[in-house]
């Protein structure tokens, strides 16, 4: 118990206090879309509060192992997530929902495999490209890199296209921190560029219906323009102040899609208008700048490669929903950390959160 007490004095204290402000208006917002003239306990809140209270006790799990610990255990965290990730393949067990089959049944409980092979993916990434970073100045070593990430990405790519964005977004974050060289790196980008209309065929239906929804956004007969429309038009009428806390029309008549995951942000702006919307980013603002703040000092590369890694995904993965919700980014079903509502997104981002930390009260400083 004092080793816990002990530990939980070294961590960043404002990290953990941005996440749980970003947990009260998690819940503060779920309640929102639930709320029918009183205030009720209702699943999706109180999943949203189990979930960050496992989420708290995984990071205090997580800050006790130290970091190191998982290097040199690459290649067994990579055949356990494959494994894990072809779970969603196993009849009785796998879940159909919004077009694709990305989530395995647990009783009542629905969860999403490729949440929490993103954070074995980061420590898989640190521990090769530590051993590999000089074969990053040469084609062969990129392409070597590539193809080490590549099964795990397209085994994401065939159920989850977010997902399998977020994969990539880590991969470039964490090979330009390792020093890839960049004519090299540009070039290998330039062929990927010329693949992506053979990739495009092996996509699923609904994956092709969202980039051709996101290319034309004007054609409300195409699955997923008509949400983004009701989205934007929450987050116009909200005006710079809001309608109110638990006063938004779209948000009560059901017109923002998956207003309690995806679209969460929408009911923000509806609700809280832009002072609201604003003050959520600041907050992301300030938890990417605390992650910074430890990445500056790490000692070694190997938790630096962690860090550089979720700080990779938490900010594509910021960028993308808030942007979606606005019709500037194509829907992808990609949840906005720690705000919307989803027991699996929230657990996984608290253990990326401990890891983080873990790193920041294991490592001294140095300069890089």
């Amino acid at each position: 118990m004092n080793k816990i007490f002990n530990t939980l004095k070294s961590v960043d204290k404002l990290t953990l206090i941005l996440i749980v402000a970003l947990g009260c208006v998690s819940l503060l917002m779920l309640e929102s879309t639930i709320y029918d003239g009183a205030l009720v306990l209702g699943r999706p809140v109180l999943i949203q509060g189990i979930a960050y209270l496992l989420g708290f006790a995984a990071v205090v799990i997580v800050l006790l192992i130290n970091y190191n610990f998982f290097y040199g255990l690459e290649k067994l965290l990579y055949v356990l997530s494959v494994l894990f990730l072809f779970t969603v393949y196993i009849p009785g067990l796998s879940v159909n929902q919004f077009g694709s089959t990305a989530w395995i049944k647990l009783g009542t409980l629905t969860l999403q495999p490729s949440e929490f092979v993103k954070i074995s993916f980061v420590l898989i990434m640190a521990g090769y490209l530590s051993e590999h970073r000089e074969s990053l100045q040469t084609f062969r070593g990129v392409f070597m890199a590539i193809l080490y990430a590549a099964p795990m990405i397209a085994i994401v790519l065939k159920e989850d296209l977010g997902s399998a964005l977020v994969y990539v977004v880590i991969w470039i974050f964490m090979v330009f921190f390792a020093g890839i060289n960049y004519k090299v790196f540009f070039q290998s980008a330039l062929m990927a560029l010329a693949m992506i209309p053979i990739a495009y065929r092996f996509l699923s239906a609904y994956q092709k219906n969202r980039i051709e929804a996101f290319l034309h956004p004007d054609n409300l007969s195409l699955p997923g323009n008509y949400q983004v429309w009701q989205s934007k038009i929450a987050i116009g009428s909200g005006g710079f102040r809001g309608m109110g806390l638990f006063r938004g029309t779209q948000k009560t008549l059901d017109f923002i899609p998956v207003q309690q995951s995806d679209f969460i942000f929408s009911v923000v702006g509806e609700e809280l208008g832009f002072l609201g919307g604003f003050g959520v980013i600041v907050l992301y603002g300030l938890l990417i700048w605390r992650f910074t703040t430890t990445l500056r000092s790490t000692e070694d590369l190997y938790g630096a490669l962690i860090v550089v890694g979720f700080i990779g995904m938490f900010l594509f993965q910021i960028f993308e929903n808030i942007a979606m919700t606005m019709g500037l980014m194509p829907v992808t079903g990609i949840t906005l950390p720690f705000l919307s509502g989803g027991g699996t997104s929230v657990i996984a981002s608290m253990i990326a959160v401990g890891l983080i930390l873990n790193v920041g009260i294991n490592s001294k400083a140095m300069k890089f």
